[in-house]
């Protein structure tokens, strides 16, 4: 779906002349169509999620009903597992490192799947600052899953991602969708819940992991909670 400048807007919580400002800046992923400027929903909440920039939960209204029969966020990182001690000294050893601890089927090749994280990494970095990242497919209809899997590896050393803060990263969610649907989904629900104080507080103090799954849970119920409060 392309999105315009008032759509953008809405779903960023700021103002059209924010926005124009951002795109003035190059700033923003844009794309410029019969002298109107469009945007890609899926850039624009991965642009937002990188800057740390607060979405208004409308995008999770509006994907409500499309969206019902996809898991949570909780269910995904529950069937894709936390995983501890995960070893690597830069970016590439890393992620091999968390191909080969992914709970994927049988037929993924799990080299080309490292190739393809590989490669979206070069596109620019997938860290979000305080220690984190998240890598992910562009085009997740590469792959045959069933379902969406989001896990979750905690590093032995940290490691440079470029994360626009400067800090090395020792956490990584890592989104394996079989839809570009089921991607946005679960994009827009992990951004939710780590904008939640107590699933950020477990997440970064590498807490056991059922503490992590029951934050992941009520961040879940929060959301659902702040899409119904929106009037």
């Amino acid at each position: 779906m392309k999105l315009l400048v008032k759509d953008a807007a809405r779903l960023l919580d700021v103002s059209e002349k924010t926005i124009y400002r951002w795109i003035k800046q190059g700033s923003i992923p844009a794309y410029r169509l019969n002298e109107q400027y469009r945007f890609n929903r899926a850039e624009l909440l991965e642009w937002a999620t990188a800057r740390r920039i607060p979405i208004s939960p409308e995008i999770f209204r509006e994907e409500e009903s499309e969206q019902a029969s996809l898991p949570d966020f909780s269910e995904a990182l529950r069937a894709g597992g936390v995983h501890y001690r995960i070893g690597g000294s830069d970016k590439a050893s890393v992620l091999h490192a968390v191909v080969e601890s992914m709970r994927l089927p049988a037929e993924v090749d799990r080299e080309f799947l490292y190739e393809v994280l590989l490669a979206r990494e070069a596109l620019g970095s997938t860290a979000i600052g305080d220690g984190v990242a998240i890598p992910h497919v562009r085009n997740p209809v590469i792959l045959h899953l069933e379902r969406p899997l989001v896990t979750l590896c905690f590093l032995e050393r940290p490691v440079d991602f470029g994360a626009l803060d400067g800090q090395p990263v020792d956490t990584l969610f890592t989104l394996i969708s079989p839809t570009v649907r089921a991607h946005l989904h679960l994009l827009s629900r992990l951004s939710f819940a780590l904008r939640d104080p107590a699933f950020k507080q477990a997440v970064l103090g590498q807490a056991a992991r059922e503490e992590i799954l029951a934050a992941a849970e009520r961040a879940d119920h929060d959301r659902t909670r702040a899409v119904t409060a929106r009037p």
